[in-house]
């Protein structure tokens, strides 16, 4: 099994002074960290399989929310801590609305900075979690002929086998076979089980 690389703390800020004084502390509490001054060049460099988190200026040249907006089309955004001026509160709070992990005013407190890093690597580890297990389910599901995937959809209706052969027009004992095979392939030994393996990918009872 392939070992996923540690987290890291992406940064991006223009303020180079900011941006020195957040990746000394954040390597001072043993996060990893990469620095860019533009989401330019972090988009140039960002590869989506590596976990962590991004903390993010809002009002940079380039446009934090840009950003934020772009990962979110390309389907790779990972958990987001805005940090913004007092005045800009309002747009921390529309960041937030937007699928932000945090957003903290500026000058940043170390102590808030780093429980919100925290946080946010925490969300990205479950959520990296969560599409493993998904996909593992789908690969499963690929593996089923598409009888078997009618026989599924019946089964997790809670139809029974007679029910399930009516309604395909076959006879119930080809039923069982299929629903055996479902279940093996599956890797599941109850129906409550194939039901709930299921509704993660979209599959629900009717």
């Amino acid at each position: 099994m392939a070992v996923s690389p540690s987290p890291t703390v992406f940064l991006v800020d223009d303020d180079a002074p900011v941006r020195d004084a957040l990746s000394r502390l954040l390597r001072a509490h043993r996060f990893a960290v990469a620095a860019f001054a533009s989401p330019k060049e972090f988009l140039e460099h960002y590869n989506p399989d590596t976990p962590g988190c991004l903390v993010l200026d809002l009002k940079m040249r380039g446009n934090g929310f840009g950003l934020q907006r772009t990962l979110q089309e390309k389907g790779s955004s990972p958990p987001i801590i805005f940090l913004t001026g007092h005045g800009d509160i309002p747009k921390g709070v529309q960041a937030m609305k937007h699928g932000a992990s945090d957003f903290l005013t500026k000058p940043v407190n170390d102590t808030d900075l780093l429980a919100a890093v925290r946080v946010a690597i925490e969300k990205d580890r479950s959520l990296r979690q969560e599409q493993a297990e998904v996909s593992e389910i789908r690969a499963r599901l690929a593996t089923l002929t598409p009888r078997e995937r009618e026989v599924l959809e019946h089964v997790v209706a809670g139809k029974l086998n007679k029910q399930i052969a009516d309604d395909l027009g076959t006879v119930e004992q080809t039923v069982k076979v299929h629903r055996a095979h479902v279940m093996e392939k599956m890797r599941v030994r109850s129906v409550a089980e194939l039901v709930r393996l299921t509704e993660r990918c979209g599959i629900h009872a009717s």
